[in-house]
């Protein structure tokens, strides 16, 4: 009976969730519910139908011995332990040979490791079969994780028998499986509560089992561990041939490129293309008999354009009697898988996939392949192999422990997710209620990694919070250039008005009562906020100027380098300057007021979960813990902000009176230093209050509270902003990791990420100047290779598609910089004679380019020029001279094609020798003619 049925089966596993949370954080046995195994199952062996049907007559066996002898006859190995099959059929210890009609005997406790999923017969349930043995328990190998072979099944499924208890009673057969012992347990019952089967004690200990250095962190590092495993066994996805007999689809393109072939080649260079009207599309596949789906994938390309899908649903059953079991809407910039079946649990003759809608209302259709994970890969849970200590070396607290009890700690983890899954739904509120979420979900955020109905409600939530895209898109005037200048010297202006970020404000405020502010709670494909105009820049934006704006916003917010000031006062280094595992992180500035700007912030990290675009933030763990309300501790979160301070403290509480007094003597006072350099007093007239050595452990706690309090105001501030444009259910669901990756994007930049998310136009893969652009990159440390994502798509960290073309200049060009486009994320790659110069070209281009000057001619905008120019000329900063200068340069004929360095996307910073005022008028006085010339056509100017 699920919860959704009956509500006092609901509340009761909601007290159930409340003591295992209890025992998890106190690091306690679980309770014996959680951990139930019975002590006696029933096995009956299952024939292959391929080993009978080829008449090779002789015992193929559960246990992986042959048993030799008549047609038919079917024995069991039986092992002293489940490792000891991987050594050979020479281990095993004697074979059982069942009677025909009867069935085995095994207790509960399952073992699953490389070879299969085993299960213990105790001494009493082995001479069932062999009297005399003088063994005490025995492992038997029920399923083996590749197709073929005989194999037990329990002779009644949990489906089976809880059939028969709605039928003749509860009392008909006992509870055999832990989920039907803890709603026994702990749901409320008119009546005698359900019978239960005898549990196998030995077992159950082994389950609650927790190892005498055990703590609750450890059990996040497991989660952690298991997470990261499964996502790799999900990339080995079974063949579609080996699952289909047959695909039917509703048409094909006249082009023989473009038959239903396509879908099964493994080729996402080739697809299968259907014409015909929109919402007549469809895939029907014929499932091999007994084939039942895990995940059912499809491999689209947002560059087919409106041919792209982008809503799915997928039917299953059989002849006309299909159903619905899904309906998937697929992001219209995707290049890559979108899953759209997962987690049948029966099999299905036939599924059919139908494309309801294509992108901007297309007509025709194209699916670039069909994925399948199956039941052909028998999956039989958890695999003890996995926790051999070879792999554990990036998780230390696990590191000391014996494979076999992480492997069962991990088990009953598995149960206790499966318990908080039929959960979920109740204890998260939908957009539309206002009450709280289940309180305790917040002590066990690291475990919804593994959950599988968190995802489908996240979505679901963030679509019910939607609201249209708005009916026009502001228009932005920046001057980068101002911005730059006050980059340099922040000192100079303490408003910062002149800051891209202010005047991305400012510029977003409604010019009048009847307009109204962005909610920034739009559908993730309206993926453009605002439209920048760059003054003296040439741009068209359609895309890369907003993405520029926001990197700015970024760079001006958090300094990606230590050795630059903070242009704007909403953030402040942490003390880990250059040290730690967190170091180069800010803080919320505790000194600074303006909450209704880090609200408008927290905005902005809403509006970057939902959509593709980042809000680059270096942000401790301590301050994205804050934001989704995880629960945050001294020891564990505050050192990613002063490890020295944390120390300091320790060592204080462990220091005898005489270390102290002579460390201290009488000049410590009761006052702290916060983040923002200010001493502030932890008690009234703590300056010239001295601590003493027996009230040192009351001024640690006093210290500890305002430090980790100290920036409190500003960070609730970010979250009111935040939940204006999430919901509080999405933030629920999410780990502070995944709020960080999904706000601020992958901070880890690979060549095996980019090489993923690149397509190549008029280049062959195989092309020399693309093999050594990989091996420039390789050579790039992950800063370069954040600056090159930026030069080339405007955004500095992943996912960011990447489009590579020939340079416009023609394949002779070798010496000349790379060329980019941001708002096609394209890069125009010119044809380097070697790897090496081509890695200093790119690493040139990503470091130099500040503005945009080729989508347009920026001369059009004369007024501006000019006035830029006079600026220029007043500035006089010796030899550094702003991008305005260097186009004045460039356009007067001043420099060299070579000089002039033109990239397609940004301009080059130019280091020029020092010019006089007196030079600099005439070039200006040459520009003007050189607008003069390019307005008339008849005037040339050398």
């Amino acid at each position: 009976m699920s919860p959704a049925d009956s509500p006092h089966v609901l509340l009761g596993r909601i007290r159930f969730l409340n003591e295992c949370i209890e025992c998890l954080r106190s690091a306690a046995p679980l309770p014996e519910s959680l951990c139930f195994v019975a002590r006696q199952v029933c096995y009956k062996i299952c024939k292959d139908s391929a080993g009978c049907g080829s008449g090779s007559g002789g015992g193929s066996t559960p246990g992986g011995s042959g048993g030799g002898g008549s047609v038919g006859r079917s024995t069991v190995s039986v092992w002293e332990s489940p490792g000891q099959a991987a050594q050979g059929k020479r281990l095993c210890r004697f074979t059982l040979e069942p009677r025909k009609g009867t069935c085995i005997r095994t207790t509960g406790e399952e073992y699953c490791n490389s070879q299969g999923l085993w299960v213990k017969m105790n001494k009493e349930q082995l001479e069932e079969h062999r009297s005399g043995l003088d063994v005490e328990e025995g492992w038997i190998l029920v399923c083996k994780h590749t197709e073929g072979g005989d194999r037990l099944v329990p002779v009644e499924s949990a489906d089976t028998i809880s059939r028969q208890q709605q039928l003749f009673g509860c009392d008909h057969k006992p509870c055999t499986r832990w989920e039907q012992v803890v709603d026994g347990d702990f749901a409320l019952h008119l009546g005698s509560k359900p019978r239960v089967a005898d549990c196998d004690e030995a077992a159950v200990q082994k389950l609650r089992y927790v190892p005498p250095t055990w703590t609750f962190e450890c059990d996040e590092d497991l989660v952690h561990y298991y997470y990261d495993h499964i996502g790799k066994e999900d990339e080995n996805l079974g063949s579609v041939k080996q699952c289909v007999m047959s695909i039917d689809v509703s048409s094909c393109s006249e082009d023989p490129s473009g038959g239903a072939s396509c879908l099964t080649d493994g080729d996402t260079d080739t697809y299968w293309e259907s014409d015909g009207m929109q919402g007549q599309h469809w895939i029907r596949l014929h499932m091999k008999k007994g084939t039942v789906v895990k995940k059912l994938i499809l491999m689209v390309d947002s560059t087919d354009d409106n041919y792209m899908p982008r809503r799915v649903t997928v039917f299953g059953g059989e002849g006309d009697g299909l159903r619905k079991l899904s309906d998937v809407t697929i992001d219209e910039n995707l290049i890559g898988e979108v899953c759209v079946l997962e987690d049948m649990t029966s099999h299905l003759p036939v599924i059919e996939i139908r494309i309801e809608e294509c992108r901007d209302d297309g007509i025709d259709v194209r699916i670039r392949g069909l994925k399948i994970k199956s039941s052909c890969e028998r999956d039989l849970g958890l695999n003890a192999d996995m926790f051999q200590s070879a792999n554990l070396v990036r998780y230390p607290r696990l590191e000391g422990t014996p494979p076999d009890v992480l492997y069962r700690r991990a088990l009953v983890i598995q149960r206790f997710i499966s318990l908080l899954d039929s959960l979920l739904p109740h204890l998260v509120p939908a957009w539309d209620y206002s009450l709280g979420t289940f309180n305790q979900i917040k002590h066990v955020k690291q475990f919804l990694l593994l959950s599988k109905r968190r995802s489908a409600l996240i979505t679901q939530c963030l679509k019910d919070s939607e609201t249209m895209k708005p009916s026009f898109m502001p228009r932005l005037y920046i001057n980068r250039r101002l911005a730059m200048e006050h980059r340099d010297n922040p000192s100079l202006d303490p408003t910062y008005k002149n800051t891209v970020f202010s005047q991305v404000y400012e510029g977003l405020k409604p010019s009048d009562k009847y307009e109204k502010t962005l909610d920034y709670r739009w559908p993730a494909r309206y993926d453009q906020w605002w439209e920048c105009k760059f003054i003296a820049e040439g741009i068209i934006d359609q895309g890369g100027g907003f993405r520029d704006s926001l990197a700015d916003m970024s760079e001006e917010l958090c300094p990606s380098s230590s050795e630059c000031p903070v242009p704007l006062p909403f953030f402040t280094r942490t003390s880990n300057q250059g040290t730690g595992e967190a170091r180069d992180c800010y803080v919320p500035n505790p000194s600074c007021r303006e909450f209704h700007k880090y609200e408008w912030i927290g905005q902005l990290m809403g509006a970057a979960l939902r959509g593709k675009d980042f809000l680059v933030l270096a942000l401790p763990g301590l301050v994205w813990k804050q934001l989704i309300g995880e629960e945050v501790s001294w020891n564990k979160d505050f050192p990613s902000v002063d490890s020295v301070l944390v120390k300091l403290l320790e060592a204080m509480e462990n220091m005898d009176k005489e270390t102290f007094e002579f460390k201290f003597g009488q000049e410590l006072p009761y006052t702290t230093i916060l983040s923002d350099g200010r001493v502030v007093e932890l008690i009234p007239g703590g300056a010239s209050t001295v601590v003493k050595y027996e009230d040192r452990k009351e001024f640690i706690q006093l210290v500890q509270k305002a430090r980790l309090e100290e920036s409190r105001e500003q960070i609730t501030a970010m979250q009111a902003g935040l939940v204006k444009v999430v919901p509080q259910a999405v933030l629920d669901l999410l780990t502070w990791q995944e709020l960080e990756k999904k706000v601020c994007g992958d901070p880890e930049i690979t060549v095996e990420a980019l090489k993923r998310l690149t397509r190549y136009e008029d280049l062959e893969q195989t092309d020399l100047r693309v093999q050594y652009l990989w091996e420039a990159l390789t050579n790039f440390t992950n800063e370069d290779r954040s600056r090159f994502l930026r030069f080339v798509t405007g955004r500095s960290r992943l996912p960011a598609p990447i489009y590579i073309f020939p340079d416009k200049q023609g394949s002779e060009t070798t010496d000349a910089l790379p060329q980019s486009s941001t708002c096609s994320s394209t890069l125009y790659l010119p044809n380097y004679p070697s790897a090496k110069v081509c890695e200093e070209k790119l690493r040139y281009a990503a470091y130099n380019c500040v503005a945009i000057d080729t989508d347009m001619s920026p001369w059009e905008e004369r007024p501006s020029f000019l006035t830029a120019a006079a600026c220029e000329i007043c500035r006089r900063r010796g030899g550094r001279r702003c991008s305005v200068f260097a186009q004045i340069l460039s356009h007067s004929g001043c420099l060299t094609p070579d000089e002039q360095m033109g990239d397609g996307g940004f301009h080059r910073a130019l280091m020029l020798a020092p010019v006089d005022e007196g030079t600099l008028l005439n070039l200006c006085l040459l520009f003007c003619l050189r607008i003069q010339a390019s307005s008339v056509g008849n005037i040339t100017t050398n």
